[in-house]
C-alpha cells in the first residue's frame, strides 16, 4: 500500500417514487470520519454484475459497511417481525453480494449497524429481531424522539475498543431495534451495553481484519474519542496490507 488507504463506502439506495428518480445517497459522517482517520473515502453504488463487486474490491484496501434499515430476515429463514422496516431490496441484495465477496476476498471490512449485523449471519450467526420483545429487560436502545440518543458501554480488556476507549465512562450513540444473538464463528465479542446487548465485534482470524459496531461512530451526536474507531480500523488495514492480489473467481 503506499500513500492513504482506499476505504470503500457503500450507499444507501431510494427507489424512484412519482416524480422522483432513483437515488443513492450516503450520511457525511461516514466519509468525513474516514477522512479525518487518514484514507481516501470511495463511494459504492448498489452494483449489478458480481465480477464489478470482485474487481473493486480488489482495488481497495478496505471497505466499512454503513447503517441503515433493517435487514429482512426472511432472506436468512426467519419470519418477517411487524417491527422490522426493510432496507430497499436493490441494496439489500446489492450489500449480501458485497458482503459476501469481502468474505471471500478477505477484505478488511468495518460493519456499522446494519453493517455489523450483516457481517454476522454472512458468516453464520444470527439476530434478535426486536429487542423489547426478544430481551424484554434490556434497556432502550432507540428513541425515535432523539436521533442522538446514547447509551453507555462496557468494553473487554485487550480489545480494539478498549484501545479507543480505554477506562471511564463510556457513552456512544445508540438507534437500533434489532441486535446480534449468536455471534458467528470467528469473532468475539468486544463491546455490551451494560444490558448485555452486543454492541462490538472483532474478528479473531489470523487472515482477516474484521470489527463492527452496533453503534453509530459516525453519528453527529458521537464524540470525538468515537472517530478513533475509525483511526483504529485504518490502523488495522495497514497493519494487515497483504503484498498478494485478492482476486476470487
Amino acid at each position: 500500500m503506499i500513500g492513504k488507504p482506499l476505504v470503500g463506502i457503500n450507499a444507501d439506495f431510494r427507489s424512484a417514487q412519482g416524480n422522483q428518480p432513483s437515488f443513492s445517497v450516503v450520511t457525511a459522517g461516514y466519509f468525513d470520519s474516514i477522512s479525518r482517520a487518514g484514507g481516501v473515502p470511495i463511494i459504492v453504488p448498489p452494483l449489478q454484475d458480481d465480477s464489478d463487486i470482485v474487481n473493486l474490491l480488489n482495488k481497495l484496501d478496505g471497505f466499512v459497511m454503513i447503517g441503515g434499515a433493517d435487514l429482512d430476515p426472511r432472506r436468512d429463514g426467519f419470519m418477517l417481525h411487524p417491527s422490522i422496516r426493510p432496507m430497499d431490496a436493490r441494496r439489500e441484495s446489492f450489500d449480501r453480494r458485497l458482503m459476501q465477496g469481502i468474505v471471500d476476498t478477505r477484505t478488511p471490512v468495518f460493519g456499522i449497524g446494519v453493517g455489523m449485523q450483516l457481517l454476522n449471519v454472512s458468516m453464520g450467526g444470527n439476530l434478535f429481531l426486536h429487542i423489547p420483545e426478544d430481551l424484554p429487560n434490556a434497556i432502550p436502545h432507540k428513541d425515535p424522539q432523539d436521533p442522538g440518543h446514547r447509551h453507555s458501554l462496557d468494553v473487554v480488556p485487550g480489545s480494539l475498543m478498549e484501545r479507543v476507549y480505554g477506562d471511564g465512562e463510556i457513552r456512544v450513540s445508540s438507534r437500533h431495534h434489532m441486535a446480534l444473538d449468536e455471534v458467528a464463528d470467528g469473532f468475539n465479542v468486544t463491546a455490551r451495553c451494560p444490558d448485555g446487548v452486543v454492541e462490538a465485534i472483532e474478528s479473531d482470524m489470523a487472515d482477516w481484519f474484521a470489527i463492527g459496531t452496533q453503534f453509530h461512530p459516525e453519528n453527529e451526536a458521537a464524540s470525538a474519542l468515537d472517530v478513533r474507531v475509525f483511526e483504529e480500523f485504518l490502523d488495522g488495514i495497514r497493519q494487515n496490507a497483504a503484498p498478494m492480489l485478492r482476486v476470487v473467481a
